[in-house]
Order: C-alpha cells, then structure tokens, then sequence
C-alpha cells in the first residue's frame, strides 16, 4: 500500500470511527438491516457516473442519511462528509475496471472509488458488513470490541518489547562510557527501536479507527513511547558515517520486512556501519556523545550538541576540564559543573548497573 493511499485510508477511517455522525448512521443503516452506498466525495467525475436520483444540499446526519439509505440508490456526501449533495442515484463506473467483488454492491462500490479516486461505504444487507474501497484498498469496518482486543494484544507485546528496550538501552551507556562499543551493540538498539515503532504504529491505526473508544488506549501508547523517536535520532547522530543522513536509514529500514529485520547485520548495513555487507558486527565504534549528553538534566539540547561538536567524541568530552568545556560559546561556569556533574552520576549509575 503506498503512502498517500495509507494516508486516505487512515483519513477516511477518522471520518467514519465511532462518535462520528457517519459511524452513527452506519450502525443505523445495520440495525435497520438495509444496504447503502455511500461516496464521500462529490464533482464532475462522480457527476458524470451519476444518473438519476435528485440533488440535495443539506447538512449530513445519521437520521437524514439512513432514511435516504432506504432507497435503491446510493448517497453522494462532500469531502468532508459535512452535507449531502445527491441521493437515490443510479452509480454507472466503467465496467472495464477489474474488481474481485461478486455483489453488484460491493462491486459497483470497488469500480467508483477506483475510477474517482474518492471513498466509497458500502453496506452490505445480507452478510450486515460495511465495507470501505480507498484507492484499490479495501477495509472492513469492524466492531470496537474486535479492535480493542487486537490492540490490547499489541500493546501488551509493545511492553515487552519497551522494556527489551531500556535495558539495551542501558547497556549501551555503560559502553559508550568505556569506550568498548561494537557494531552489534548500536544495531541491537536500533532493531528494537524499529520494531517498537512499526508495532507502535499499528496502535495508531487502531486508535484512529475507535475514535472515541481509543482515548484510552492512545494515553496507553504516548506513556510507552514518549520520548523514542528522540533516542533513535541521538542514536543515528552518534554512530552515522560522514555522508549518511537520518532519513536515508529511516526509507531503508522502512523496506526491510519484519523477518528481515531480526538479522543484525541487515539493521548495520541500512546503518552503513559494519563493512559493506554489515556483517562485521564485532568491528568497534566510537559515539560522538549526543545520546549520552542528552540524557543529563537541565543541560539544553543546543548547548548539548554545540560540546558534541566542539569535542567530536564522547570520549574527548569525558576527558575535557571544566576551563576547555567553557570555551564552548553557550558554557559557561554554571552549565560546566551541570555537564560534569551530570557525566560523573551517569558514569556511576551506568557502570554500577552493569557490574552489579
């Protein structure tokens, strides 16, 4: 599925989540067990498939769109699925688009979206399903309850990996405070980085598709990702070769499937660490200090990343007095004894975690 259609379809899904007046006439339209289609869109190209029916300009609510759902025709709604612009219209798209659907309905639905590039509803009578056609995608509406138990199960696995996380993460501290950091150590974090965000992700549709019912569940996962997406650009700022940028590993790892992904050295080549191939997972690297710098109290960002460079390595910045860190335009005394003091504590608490 290509970018724009996954951002129509998650668009459309909005419009269509619980607490919506779409949702509500759908559900009416169910109970009622009749069929509908509906087409979220309307100009000259549903105009010119459009026969019949008459022309309407009111505001869009779930009781005027199920009584109008009652007739054979379909209902033609605007973008933004505020007003009803046509009902009781006869859809005449092009027959030569192939579409796998057997019911007139659902293929008749399949055909307009593909032909106007808008969505379209379709609900079906006898099976009491609705049925979204997004550029070629089509979607299945399905009960909260169904989908709250599939996020459940994800967001308990999205806790798993959350603290497989942490504790890599932690391991990679003490590490990178002595200098013993490996091509494996770096591509560890980032494969479960990637993994929490593609599983994190999936969430996010979930939550998108409840609407009203995912409010929970989208506090859930802001608690169990906060803070992550900033730990992966630290990561990449640290370890990138000369030449590579954040967003060229991102579009990489983005094609790498989910088995793929558990092979480290496919997360070190995407990286370009680790030789060519990346199969050099023992090969040392050396962090430039943004990942660790950024982990001290009230020390800002940009003062954080101007010693980065300024020093070059975490290791020169461990090493530099108080008088050569207030060379640095921006640190002064007060922000130097906040840097030392913060290195010095997180040195002690990293080192003792791991020999303890």
């Amino acid at each position: 599925m290509s970018e724009n259609t996954g951002n129509l379809l998650r668009d459309t899904l909005a419009l269509v989540a619980p607490g919506t007046v779409l949702r509500d006439a759908l559900e009416r339209i169910l109970r009622g067990r009749t069929g509908a289609i509906i087409v979220l869109g309307f100009d000259e190209s549903v105009e010119a498939i459009s026969s019949g029916g008459f022309h309407l300009d009111v505001e869009l609510s779930a009781s005027r769109l199920r009584e109008l759902s009652k007739m054979d025709g379909a209902v033609v709604v605007d973008t933004g699925a505020g007003r009803i612009r046509r009902a009781n219209v006869q859809l005449m798209p092009s027959s030569s688009i192939e579409t796998a659907e057997a019911g007139m309905r659902h293929r008749t639905a399949e055909r307009v979206a593909r032909q106007t590039g808008y969505p379209v509803i379709s609900v079906s009578q006898s099976m009491q399903i609705s049925t979204l056609y997004v550029d070629g995608k089509r979607h299945v509406l399905e009960p909260s309850e169904a989908i709250l138990a599939r996020a459940n199960q994800a967001l308990a696995t999205l806790e798993r990996y959350t603290n497989r996380l942490a504790e890599t993460s932690q391991a990679l501290d003490s590490l990178e405070i002595e200098d013993l950091v490996t091509v494996r150590d770096v591509a560890a974090v980032l494969q479960l980085l990637e993994m929490v965000r593609r599983i994190a992700s999936d969430i996010d549709d979930d939550v998108i598709e409840l609407g009203t019912d995912g409010r929970l569940l989208a506090l859930q996962l802001e608690e169990l990702t906060r803070g992550q997406m900033a730990e992966r650009d630290f990561l990449l700022s640290d370890y990138l070769p000369e030449g590579l940028d954040t967003s060229t590993v991102e579009a990489r790892l983005k094609w790498v499937g989910s088995p793929a992904l558990l092979d480290l050295a496919m997360v070190a080549r995407a990286m370009g660490v680790g030789g060519p191939d990346g199969q050099d997972l023992d090969a040392s690297l050396s962090p430039r200090g943004l990942r660790i710098l950024a982990k001290i109290p009230r020390l800002p960002l940009v003062t954080a990343r101007s010693v980065v460079e300024h020093f070059g390595s975490l290791q020169a910045v461990l090493g530099a007095t108080s008088a050569e860190l207030q060379e640095i335009d921006g640190v002064g005394q007060r922000r130097a004894r906040t840097l030392r003091d913060g290195l010095s504590r997180l040195a002690e608490v990293s080192l003792s975690e791991r020999y303890r």
